[in-house]
């Protein structure tokens, strides 16, 4: 039996001792690794007491160069922990270790980029839009903000939200996934070592059950709620945040259509297509899932894609030599191979893919990657986010035809295009409806560019110059100039 404490959550700048004890899952062995204390509805409401606290009894809504330093510190922080990070997010959510030093890299740059906003973004404007009137408006903090944050990217995806959050001058409770709490509670540590953060400005929950996050969206003393999953949950959400109206962003489920002309260079895009059917394995809601080619290439590129996935090396996501880690757990190896078995009623299998039966990996929630190709757009694996590293195979004539296969699901968050013809890029760039348009590449994200979906997938953005007025409410003045005697 381990003698290391469970790990704990952080609320009102003290760690905090209750909450039940779980265990955390490797999904590459199914061994544990740690245990936790997870959150729950108790703990919620002290984290958000804490937070409603902190805002309505210190300058920081009103202090953008303290904010401003302490995004600053806790990016130092944060980079101190890149190794340990790392190594402790590979082991508890199956993605490989290159990924998540990405991971945890890039959140220090977003941090950083927030640090910028802070000072930056706190002016409105003034004018004198009438003889002797005044107008001027300000930005102010909308209070407390609940963000909830997802197990496949836990901390760059918790830092894209609470980085503009707290810039605009909110206080946070964030809700961390139960099945990376280890990495939650290392990230924790980097928010308590910041001396610039005032208690109660960040709490740090994580949770395995169903209590913290009902709350946070429930609760009148949470003003705004910043929610990444999927767009079932989304929809709940919606629902439950009604009655107190709080403004709610939202980045939702994803069907990555990778939309290949016939002049596109096949030796770029066929590394391409497979790097977005595994990158995270397959859980990441930007997954390529979605292969539309063109009639006169589709043969070959048929052939080099299925060869390409049936040689992907499936492993321990420790070990270097791996290309595809474990799904998050057995569970959802179950799920995903159902969802293929399904499938063949139909859809045509040119790679199967599915549960690996390896001894030597029978441990681990493993799956290998799965290619099928399809013709009608109203089946679930065309519609439907699967999360795991299955792509379908789709033909399509012109660039009419590609564009409305594309736009064919409830789905909008991002899209790929290969082509040499910029001209072409442009136009059916334009005719997609979806938040984020790829050009001979995908995956391409920026601290600088808002990142956000269309229709059902999602509501508002997070990165960019935007990102801060998610968190912010606008405040106007009028002045009458007095009358002269």
């Amino acid at each position: 039996m381990s003698t290391i404490p469970p790990a704990r959550n952080l609320i009102d700048g003290e760690w905090s001792e209750s909450g039940s004890v779980q265990d955390s899952v490797n999904p590459s062995t199914g061994e544990v690794v740690g245990t936790y204390r997870s959150a729950g509805r108790a703990e919620a409401q002290a984290a958000i007491a804490a937070a409603r606290t902190a805002f309505a009894t210190t300058d920081w809504s009103r202090d953008p160069a303290l904010r401003s330093r302490a995004l600053l510190e806790l990016a130092d922080r944060i980079a101190e922990r890149v190794p340990g990070l790392s190594r402790t997010l590979t082991r508890e959510n199956g993605k490989r270790l290159d990924e998540t030093a990405w991971e945890v890299a890039v959140a220090v740059d977003w941090l950083r980029y927030s640090a910028a906003s802070a000072l930056t973004q706190v002016a409105g404007r003034a004018a004198e839009p009438t003889p002797g009137q005044y107008f001027h408006s300000l930005p102010e903090a909308m209070g407390v903000a609940g963000i909830i944050s997802p197990w496949n990217s836990p901390v760059i995806l918790t830092v894209r939200a609470l980085g503009p959050a707290i810039g605009a001058g909110c206080t946070a409770v964030v809700k961390m996934p139960g099945q990376t709490a280890l990495t939650n509670a290392l990230f924790a540590e980097a928010v308590a070592a910041t001396r610039s953060l005032p208690a109660g400005v960040v709490n740090i929950l994580t949770e395995a059950g169903n209590e913290v996050a009902p709350l946070l969206v429930e609760s009148p003393d949470v003003d705004v709620l910043s929610y990444t999953g999927s767009t079932h949950v989304g929809r709940l959400i919606a629902a439950a945040a009604a009655p107190t109206l709080k403004r709610l962003n939202l980045e939702l489920g994803g069907k990555t259509p990778l939309i290949v002309f016939d002049d596109a260079d096949l030796d770029a895009v066929v590394p391409q297509l497979v790097m977005a059917s595994t990158l995270m394995n397959g859980q990441f809601c930007c997954t390529g899932s979605r292969v539309l080619v063109q009639r006169g290439i589709a043969d070959e590129l048929r052939t080099r894609l299925a060869a390409a996935l049936e040689a992907v090396r499936v492993g321990p996501a420790e070990d270097p030599a791996t290309q595809l880690g474990p799904l998050i757990d057995k569970a959802a190896v179950a799920r995903v191979d159902s969802i293929v078995a399904e499938a063949a009623s139909y859809a045509k299998a040119i790679v199967r893919g599915g549960p690996v039966t390896d001894p030597e990996l029978a441990g681990g929630a493993f799956f290998r990657p799965a290619l099928l190709e399809v013709e009608r757009l109203d089946v679930p694996l065309v519609q439907q986010e699967v999360f795991g590293p299955v792509q379908t195979f789709e033909i399509f004539d012109d660039e009419a035809d590609a564009v409305q296969r594309a736009n064919a699901t409830e789905f909008g968050l991002a899209a790929a295009l290969y082509t040499h013809d910029d001209t072409r890029a442009r136009r059916v760039g334009r005719a997609l409806h979806f938040g984020g348009i790829w050009v001979n590449g995908w995956g391409m994200m920026s601290e600088h560019f808002e990142q956000g979906g269309f229709k059902q997938s999602g509501i508002g953005v997070l990165c960019g110059p935007s990102a801060i007025g998610e968190f912010q409410n606008l405040k106007t003045y009028a002045t009458a100039a007095p009358r002269q005697p």
